[in-house]
């Protein structure tokens, strides 16, 4: 009885032609479970390198992902897709300000050399955007020389040497690289226990070549890590997971500069970079095609998002230009115009749906971008994709780069969609196909808006989670792979929506929003 009205993904979709369905015409029939929500494992893929522990991304928009929050994701387990509304330098400072945020040991650590000045040092301070002032000093050989503090790198003392300000070899405490190869954060935690006030534990070979760095603060925050409720995404470094949005920059003829493309995107790649997202709003598109395949060529171990598309033949087309990932969704979101300006698009659950078929056969993630509201969203949507972009849910966040605008004793953060003409003024004009930038003639795909401010990206996030783990235990799945084996779909009317609502009352104190 139940299988003729809760039916597979197949089936209901099938059904339905040619209607389009969005998540909040569809529910999920609850199963048989013998699973905790809290036990649950909410870990998904994006690539063969890339394993987050949750699975929301923050959307590449320039008043949600900077680098602060780019930081708050990763350290939940998620991912945060830096704008490239910026000038390409900037967009480089915000990358390795993720990057350099928490290390365990950093096998790679910025050096200077005997021969520079304090005031050198503030320079590229400045230059690289370093939230660090505390330096190794080594020769031309990466012998280790010295340690320069960072309480003497100040203005005041600019016209000085190095060598004059720095901790000479002998005061500078090492261990050898062979010490630790067991467990180095174990090593380093029992260093720092033994040694009090000191901060930082130089590595070095046998020849003293510096090899790495510790510090306290870093190895504190590993350790607090382990009682969090959500994990840190990190990489083969112990550095935070970081992905950018790239920009698909053009020549006079309209042709891909691809010199300029390469040149940015590999000093991100210097930088750590891990994720490269070319977005734009029309993925299905020769051009983007042709810079999914270069940066594939250019970069062949660099993860790549591509999109948006909203078909099969679309993620068939990307996927076989190289992506890892599709992003799926044209004009869902709550600040995106598309649908009205231009008439395309599909509802998301069936964009979903095609975007599987195709999916399953290339092997590679889909991302649902666009239109969700609530943790229930994200639940529906994780029965066909592998992860959610959020825009609007973390819009309302502390630590988005929106402006704060309080209105009659309420805080709000500036919103806005990247086809907004005050977007597309500031670079994402390419994204929606205007080469020039912003005319009287250009037509604006995105509106400007204001999010109530919501508190912290940590409060949001657990709230987020707890309603995808308490998903998955309605319907008997220990991990998200299970949740689509056993998600079974229903249309709802919109008697029936209404229903799932807090309805008949007079509420006193309002719910979590994001659930």
């Amino acid at each position: 009885m139940d299988e003729e009205f809760l039916l597979t993904a197949d089936q209901f979709f099938s059904q339905g032609l040619p209607t389009g369905v969005t998540f909040d015409d569809v529910t999920l029939g609850t199963q048989y479970s013998e699973v905790a929500p809290r036990l649950t494992n909410v870990e998904t893929k994006l690539s063969e390198s890339i394993l987050l522990g949750i699975p929301i991304i923050s959307a590449d928009m320039d008043t949600v992902t900077e680098a602060e929050m780019a930081i708050g994701m990763a350290l939940h387990g998620g991912l945060g897709l830096i704008h490239y509304n910026m000038p390409p330098e900037a967009q480089i400072k915000q990358v390795a300000r993720v990057k350099y945020h928490v290390h365990g040991l950093i096998q790679d650590p910025i050096t200077i050399n005997p021969d520079k000045t304090i005031g050198d040092v503030i320079t590229l301070i400045e230059e690289k955007g370093y939230q660090f002032h505390t330096f190794p000093v080594v020769d031309e050989r990466n012998s280790l020389v010295g340690l320069l503090p960072g309480r003497v790198v100040k203005p005041r003392y600019k016209s000085k040497p190095v060598t004059d300000a720095m901790l000479s070899r002998e005061e500078v405490f090492t261990v050898n690289q062979k010490e630790i190869e067991k467990d180095p954060i174990g090593a380093a935690d029992q260093f720092f226990d033994g040694h009090v006030g000191i901060h930082k534990l130089l590595v070095v070979d046998d020849e003293d070549c510096l090899r790495g760095l510790f510090t306290l603060s870093d190895i504190e925050r590993i350790y607090d890590e382990r009682d969090s409720l959500l994990k840190p995404a990190r990489d083969d470094q112990f550095r935070l997971i970081c992905g950018a949005a790239i920009s698909p920059t053009r020549n006079k003829d309209g042709g891909l500069n691809e010199n300029s493309m390469v040149d940015h995107v590999g000093r991100l790649v210097d930088e750590g970079l891990d994720v490269a997202a070319v977005s734009t709003a029309h993925g299905f598109t020769k051009g983007v095609g042709d810079m999914v395949r270069l940066l594939r060529q250019q970069f062949p171990n660099l993860t790549i998002i591509a999109g948006n598309v909203t078909t099969g033949e679309g993620v068939e087309f990307l996927a076989d230009a190289g992506a890892d990932a599709v992003k799926i969704g044209q004009g869902p979101g709550s600040i995106c115009t598309t649908r009205v300006v231009a008439g395309v698009g599909i509802p998301q659950m069936t964009a979903l749906h095609l975007a599987t078929q195709a999916s399953k056969k290339r092997n590679i993630a889909i991302l649902a971008d666009g239109g969700i509201t609530k943790s229930g969203d994200i639940v529906k949507a994780l029965t066909l994709a592998d992860g959610v972009i959020c825009g609007s849910l973390l819009a309302g966040c502390r630590e988005t780069p929106g402006r704060v605008i309080e209105i009659d004793g309420k805080l709000y953060k500036q919103y806005r969609g990247m086809g907004s003409k005050a977007a597309m003024r500031e670079g994402s004009a390419a994204r929606y196909g205007h080469d020039k930038g912003v005319t009287q003639k250009t037509v604006a795909e995105g509106i400007e808006a204001l999010k109530e401010l919501s508190g912290s990206l940590q409060n949001t996030l657990e709230s987020l989670v707890g309603g995808i783990q308490s998903g998955l235990g309605y319907l008997g799945a220990n991990d998200l792979s299970m949740l689509k084996q056993n998600a079974r779909y229903l249309l709802v009317s919109s008697a029936g929506l209404q229903e799932s609502k807090p309805h008949d009352v007079i509420e006193v104190k309002t719910g979590d929003k994001s659930t």
